[in-house]
């Protein structure tokens, strides 16, 4: 990716949260990817005209646009699966925010519609690009759990607009997946307080070798945002995380992932396993919402 491009890919960003606002950021600035790729715009259902000097464009110029290659979708997660299919059937490459859809089904749909298409659709995912799993990584490898838990803390989300705490917690269920590999449900519960805005959502989850692992996600105000683990191996315990760095740039080599799909730079064997472990997480985040729905 250091070569000088032969081309550059011409970019719309959707949305511009905080997420969209870094990607804004990421393109504009001279970093080995962003060579590859043009600016052109932001989509927004607020109208702002411009954001530091770029454009506002509607979604149907950017749908139509011959310029416009590539869709980065940063909107809400409720947005997500129709924001990918318009621009899939436009024929552009999609890059979206976690998690892609509310529903195991809805992306597996929009995956064969990606290869139909011959467009890359490629689901951001940051969480394994930082220092915490890293280290992580480095420290279950070659070891026989025995069991292990991790509780996520943060204030609330609204549900009608990130999805149930399965989905919009997806990226925890992604580290354990990709740690301890392909997970089965044994339960899961849900508490809600809504006057308080409380939301306790508590998942039983198997590894292949039948080790239990329990995933808590607890929300309300004034709760930090915080993330506890505890890991019991054979061969000794992880009790929460050391301070392993800063996490730099985390957005930026996302894109630069993205990039190389781009190119043509990931074996199919790749790109397989990155597909199969994302359906995997959200068909399980979509179980999950099964179980604590039914128990209402």
């Amino acid at each position: 990716m250091n070569a000088e491009p032969e081309r550059k890919f011409g970019v719309v960003v959707v949305g511009i949260g905080r997420a969209g606002s870094v990607r804004i950021r990421d393109l504009r600035n001279p970093h080995a990817s962003s060579a590859y790729l043009n600016l052109i715009g932001f989509v927004s259902r607020r109208k702002l005209g411009s954001t530091d000097g770029v454009p506002q464009i509607s979604l149907e110029d950017a749908l139509s646009s011959q310029e416009v290659e590539v869709a980065y979708i940063c909107s809400e997660s409720s947005s997500h699966e129709d924001y990918i299919r318009q621009f899939l059937n436009a024929g552009k490459h999609v890059l979206v925010e976690y998690p892609m859809t509310l529903s195991w089904a809805a992306a597996k749909e929009l995956w064969a519609l990606a290869e139909q298409k011959g467009k890359v659709l490629h689901e951001e995912h940051v969480e394994l690009l930082m220092e915490e799993f890293a280290f992580l990584k480095k420290e279950v490898v070659g070891k026989d759990l025995l069991k292990g838990s991790l509780l996520f803390t943060a204030g609330p989300l609204e549900e009608e607009r990130f999805g149930f705490p399965a989905f919009s917690g997806i990226s925890r269920l992604t580290w354990l997946v990709s740690l301890f590999g392909e997970l089965s449900l044994v339960s899961a519960t849900l508490e809600e307080r809504k006057e308080d805005q409380y939301m306790k959502m508590t998942v039983c989850l198997e590894t292949e070798n039948k080790s239990p692992l329990t995933w808590i996600e607890e929300k309300a105000p004034g709760l930090k945002r915080n993330r506890h683990l505890s890991f019991h191996f054979k061969s000794g315990s992880l009790e929460n995380m050391p301070n392993v760095g800063v996490n730099k740039n985390i957005f930026l080599k996302d894109q630069n992932i993205f990039v190389q799909k781009l190119l043509g730079q990931f074996s199919q064997e790749e790109l397989a396993a990155e597909k199969k472990r994302i359906l995997h997480c959200l068909w399980l985040a979509g179980e999950i919402q099964k179980h604590c729905r039914s128990k209402k």
